[in-house]
């Protein structure tokens, strides 16, 4: 035992004691960041501590719950462990775990993702069992390959380790490919029927350019997947879930394995639950935990931390959980929307460090499939709250912002006072990452506090106050200046609502939106500009036709008056460069023709004479004249907050940018704004200069996406549009009758007061 090891130990004891008993804190991290600061191979010396070995549980949703069952069952079979329950799941949460609990059999420890090459080459556990990998903290982790990279070459320094994997999500199985440790494929055989959801995170192939398939697929990217052009495909379950039945009392299925097929049960009635269940037992029938004595750890699973935690308060059941990326919150909505009752629902989305600081990622929840549900009642709540009132907006959502869950129970009184609810309507509470901790102690405050419930006092007043963007007359910014001016939401004439125009029924021809390749350009949400464009022409009553171009399809670009591109994984975007190459003299001749395009991210750069893939450089369309190069490596990315300045706004325009090259834009491009906030870059390093303008193109780095804080932005493009349909079909451009902006405006404003 060396002297830093020691002093580490003391130092962390010391730190336990302090946090626990005079800053009454849980002290699950801060005892192992500072043990690790002084000796960086505690992990080695503490490793000793677990006699049998270890387990890790890895994976973007359910290690916690999954982790916790995991140390029910190992306690159950009668075996000690050491385990990080509150869910600390860095190296410095696994190290507090190890410092604080008493030498045990086996440790059973949740590992973030990222953080795995970190951990288990000095833990060198096991087992290591990788529930699912999707779409996450884009900020801080990057692309999805990123990931499996850094999963895969922790797995390669832990040769001993045996990977038991979701073979049901192709981006599992291409870790398992290319490991030389054992792995253990689980999964489900059979379909349970799921309503599939608008974006999933992998539809390209993982060893060639082609695209997944499936024979039948469960939610995001898990199914039993394969590829016709090469050979990838789902690999033979070594344990399979089979007879699934999914009702209120929870999950049952028999799961086949090595032994011979058992039944099992979870009491969580959720499809991502059947996984969990699968997971967990494939893992303890490894390490030879009985069937009886999983299934009893099982029955008695009561996680009481947030994860599809249960209340019964003031005589209404109430349900909160995690749900921390779009998948996670797809999946939660199914459980409230099997729920035809009445209901409250308050989503809490904040954007802290642990959360990710860009959200726009709550674009690509299908927040629609709450819309038109009777008896619905939506909150927003979080730091993020405004943002996620203009979301559930486009989404056909009224959605009050709110300051916490006390909040929503208060106005939850008013309403059942008001009889808008009954005593009795159920309650739904969603909150990503950091937003859970407040709500679930508020929720047990108020458990504790039953039966004995106070009266609710009077709620602020539901409805926000009204306020109107102007619209632009025309696409060019310098006839929209010779009119009136931009005008003030205090003053504008009434508004059009979208109750009073969305019925209104018209005999002209709709507004055609070509959505390029959204099969492969759909990595940061910024489909929610299409949403946007088409919702804000239907609100008016002028018809709009959405035309999604999917990789392999043609589009006529003469009959169609806006476009978008997105931006998209690396692989993925440059399989749709080569597309939009292949349309490259037809996109030219819309260009000049004044037609409009909005581009964001990698789809602005591939709009430049060069761009980056990878490392190597590759042609772009030459469409604007600009290219895009990179200093350093890859990981020297350009990721913040930013507030531009842009003649094509009065108010400013805000965003997120997230990319690694460096766009230098030609002789006559101008930007499409400069950056004015301390945070933030732009194009570059170098000129504050941000996206570019050519015609009436749009190109940005901005995220958010673009237009759901910038009504103007919209307003423009969809004049240009409007004058392109005129000049396309003959029909009179329509004007922009104003819209009740005022959900944006105060998203826009709340988050240029933050960045001040």
């Amino acid at each position: 035992m060396s002297l830093r090891f020691s002093l580490a130990k003391a130092a962390g004891a010391v730190s336990t004691w302090g946090l626990r008993h005079v800053a009454r804190r849980p002290a699950a991290n801060l005892p192992g960041k500072i043990a690790l600061a002084i000796d960086p191979s505690l992990l080695d010396e503490l490793r000793g501590k677990c006699a049998q070995g270890s387990v890790i549980t890895v994976g973007t949703n359910g290690k916690t719950s999954t982790n916790n069952l995991l140390a029910d069952a190992f306690e159950a079979a009668g075996r000690t462990i050491i385990c990080n329950r509150t869910g600390a799941n860095l190296a410095a949460g696994i190290s507090s775990a190890l410092l604080q609990q008493p030498t045990a059999q086996w440790g059973v420890f949740e590992c973030d993702e990222l953080w795995l090459a970190h951990v288990l080459p000095r833990l060198r556990s096991n087992y290591v069992l990788l529930l699912n990998l999707f779409r996450d903290q884009l900020d801080r982790c990057g692309e999805i390959d990123r990931i499996q990279t850094s999963i895969a070459g922790a797995l390669a320094a832990s040769p001993d380790t045996v990977l038991v994997y979701n073979a049901d999500d192709p981006l599992c199985a291409r870790i398992a490919d290319e490991v030389p440790n054992r792995t253990v494929a689980y999964g489900l055989d059979e379909s349970m029927g799921l309503a599939q959801n608008t974006v999933t995170d992998a539809q390209m192939c993982q060893k060639c350019d082609g695209m997944v398939r499936y024979h039948y697929r469960q939610y995001g990217q898990l199914g039993d997947y394969f590829c016709d052009q090469c050979d990838f495909a789902r690999p033979t379950l070594d344990f399979a879930g089979r007879d699934i039945t999914i009702t209120p009392a929870g999950v049952t299925m028999e799961i086949c394995g090595p032994a011979g097929c058992e039944s099992v049960h979870t009491p969580q009635p959720t499809p991502y639950a059947a996984y969990n269940l699968v997971a967990a037992y494939a893992l303890c029938r490894e390490v030879g935990i009985s069937t009886a004595d999983f299934q009893r750890a099982q029955d008695a699973f009561n996680p009481r931390n947030g994860r599809l935690q249960r209340y019964r308060l003031g005589g209404r059941d109430v349900l909160l959980n995690l749900a921390k990326n779009p998948t996670g919150f797809n999946q939660n909505l199914k459980i409230v929307e099997a729920d035809q009752g009445p209901k409250m629902v308050a989503f809490f989305i904040n954007d802290q460090v642990a959360d990710g600081h860009d959200i726009s990622w709550i674009w690509d929840i299908d927040f629609e499939e709450l819309a038109g549900q009777p008896g619905t009642v939506v909150f927003a709540g979080g730091s993020r709250a405004h943002d996620l009132a203009v979301r559930l907006k486009y989404a056909g959502i009224e959605a009050a912002v709110i300051e916490n869950i006390e909040d929503a129970f208060s106005r939850l009184g008013a309403l059942v006072a008001a009889g808008t609810l009954p005593a009795d309507a159920a309650v739904y509470a969603i909150a990503n990452y950091t937003a859970l901790p407040p709500v679930h102690a508020a929720l047990n405050a108020m458990e504790a506090a039953e039966p004995a419930v106070a009266p609710a006092p009077t709620p602020a007043p539901i409805a926000e106050a009204a306020g109107a963007s102007a619209a632009p007359t025309s696409c060019h910014p310098e006839r929209s200046a010779e009119g009136a001016e931009p005008k003030d939401p205090a003053t504008s004439e009434p508004s059009a609502t979208p109750a009073s125009l969305a019925s209104e029924e018209s005999p002209e021809p709709p507004v055609i939106i070509a959505h390029m390749l959204p099969d492969l350009l759909n990595l940061y949400g910024d489909g929610g500009n299409v949403r946007i464009l088409e919702q804000r022409l239907r609100w008016r009553g002028i018809p709009v036709e959405v035309r999604r171009i999917q990789h392999g399809e043609a589009v006529d670009f003469s009959q169609v008056d806006l476009v978008f591109m997105g931006g998209g994984p690396d692989r993925e975007q440059k399989l749709a460069s080569e597309q939009l190459l292949a349309m490259r003299d037809e996109l030219a001749v819309y260009v000049e023709g004044d037609g409009p395009l909005l581009a964001i991210c990698g789809g602005y750069q591939i709009l430049g004479r060069q761009w980056l893939w990878g490392d190597e450089l590759v042609p772009g369309l030459g469409l604007i004249d600009m290219e895009t190069r990179r200093p350093g490596t890859s990981a020297d990315r350009l990721i913040d907050n930013m507030v531009l300045e842009s003649p094509l706004a009065t108010h400013p325009v805000v965003g997120y940018e997230n990319h690694a090259g460096r766009t230098y834009l030609g002789e006559g491009v101008e930007g499409f704004g400069r950056v004015v906030s301390s945070c933030g870059h732009g194009n570059n390093d170098d000129d504050r200069v941000e996206g570019a303008r050519y015609k009436n193109v749009v190109g940005t780095y901005s995220h958010g996406p673009l237009l759901s804080k910038k009504p103007e932005v919209a307003d423009w493009l969809l004049a240009c549009a409007l004058e392109r349909r005129a000049e396309r079909t003959g029909t009179p451009a329509a004007d922009l009758a104003p819209l009740d902006d005022s959900a944006e405006l105060a998203a826009n404003a709340s988050m240029v007061k933050r960045l001040s």
